[in-house]
């Protein structure tokens, strides 16, 4: 049986036979919402093909349950194959083996070796030098009066606080981004030379993200290594020098690997939260004067653009043994997708959930996981940055409007805007 869905008047029609959410070019025009209403609707835990070598996935795209599966990592595991769609080998999945692809009890202690930098004490100490940056970012691109809101002001600001807890030299900063927009974007033709699923990448299928830009960042993550070894200071690279896991320090590799994520995971989905709640302020300026005329709702606000935007669009799970879910029978070492862009927008869970409300109450939304094991780590920091970003802006202007199309990321993993041009309005 053939099921069609049509949402709006002008919205196409959507087959669902024609989903195909292990195509990156199935996010690039626009989020496909359209068809994950259908999912949720009537067939929550999808069976989706893939191409050769991969089997194929269960996409589960209902709310609760997307909270089963990451509240369960006993039977859904990040150990047996990662966080991300590619099916890898031992060898590749040991190589590239970061705190995402473990399980508890050993990712829990790896959390706490960077979660002292992550507490509500530490944000308050960070809120100052965050809220300069954000002055010095917002001074440059205002300026301007027609910029890439993208370029000029959301990848500026996370990036430039990160490598402050970091501890590496602010003239770095371009050339981690250029490395993470690499690695992150590795399905687009704007960021890669080395597209995941159009070239032959099996030169750097022990590299995260099968991406070269991963060694350039790994050796640079070695150099600042060796500084702290001798220098340490009150900052994230020391902490993983000198840590401990189960007694023993982190090898070589675990260190390369924690890195080149707190880099990749530290930049990018605040950078996307604050360009996907631009755009939808813009969409939306009944809720930008709400926001004006109350600056108290900014909090509120950046959760309900987390949720608006989702950032990331899925992770990936793998059945430790034979279970079900929804009376679907799953197999042991079948892949689990849980789809949180999805579920951000379920139906039972937020009332009208396509409309931006900035009053929004709850929204216990799944930007950062919502629970689970793998919560986010930095979840308090992008909060932080998204809040003040917010808090700093809204004031300086009259409004702000779209001076030309948006580019979207071609990523079924990231929901990220390349480039969004703008014109403030004085």
């Amino acid at each position: 049986m053939r099921l069609i869905l049509i949402l709006k008047p002008r919205e196409a029609r959507v087959l669902l036979t024609d989903i195909d959410l292990a195509s990156h070019d199935f996010f690039v025009d626009a989020f496909p919402h359209e068809a994950f209403r259908l999912l949720r609707e009537h067939d929550p835990v999808h069976w989706q093909p893939e191409p050769p070598p991969n089997r194929g996935f269960w996409a589960v795209t209902k709310y609760h349950d997307v909270e089963t599966v990451i509240d369960d990592p006993a039977t859904f595991s990040s150990e047996r194959g990662g966080v991300i769609l590619e099916e890898m080998a031992p060898d590749e999945l040991e190589a590239r083996k970061s705190m995402m692809e473990t399980d508890p009890p050993r990712h829990t202690r790896m959390r706490k070796i960077a979660s002292p930098l992550f507490t509500p004490r530490a944000m308050k100490e960070y809120e100052g030098y965050c809220r300069d940056i954000a002055r010095d970012v917002l001074d440059n691109a205002l300026a301007k009066g027609e910029f890439d809101f993208v370029l000029d002001v959301a990848k500026e600001l996370p990036i430039r606080v990160l490598v402050r807890i970091l501890g590496v030299p602010d003239e770095d900063t371009d050339r981690l981004i250029e490395w993470g927009d690499t690695m992150i974007g590795n399905t687009d033709p704007e960021y890669t030379s080395f597209v995941i699923d159009r070239d032959d990448t099996s030169d750097y299928r022990l590299m995260p993200f099968r991406s070269p830009a991963a060694a350039d960042m790994m050796n640079y993550g070695h150099r600042m290594a060796e500084i702290r070894q001798n220098d340490p200071q009150n900052d994230l690279v020391t902490k993983l020098v000198h840590a401990e896991v189960d007694g023993d320090r982190l090898s070589t590799r675990d260190f390369d690997n924690f890195f080149v994520l707190l880099v990749v995971a530290g930049n990018e989905t605040t950078r996307n939260g604050i360009s996907h709640g631009m755009q939808a302020l813009m969409d939306n300026p009944d809720q930008m004067k709400l926001l004006q005329d109350d600056p108290s709702l900014i909090p509120g606000a950046v959760e309900e653009m987390l949720r608006w935007g989702s950032p990331t669009i899925m992770f990936r799970r793998t059945a430790t043994r034979d279970t079900e879910l929804r009376g679907v029978t799953i197999k042991e070492d079948d892949k689990v997708v849980v789809w949180f862009a999805s579920a951000n927008y379920d139906e039972e869970v937020f009332p009208d959930p396509f409309r931006f409300d900035v009053t929004r109450t709850p929204n216990r939304h799944f930007a950062f996981g919502a629970g689970g094991p793998h919560f986010c780590l930095g979840a308090p920091l992008a909060r932080l940055e998204m809040r003040v970003m917010f808090e700093e802006l809204l004031p300086r202007i009259n409004g702000m409007q779209p001076a030309g199309e948006v580019s979207r990321l071609r990523s079924n993993f990231i929901n990220g805007i390349k480039h969004m041009p703008v014109r403030v309005l004085t």
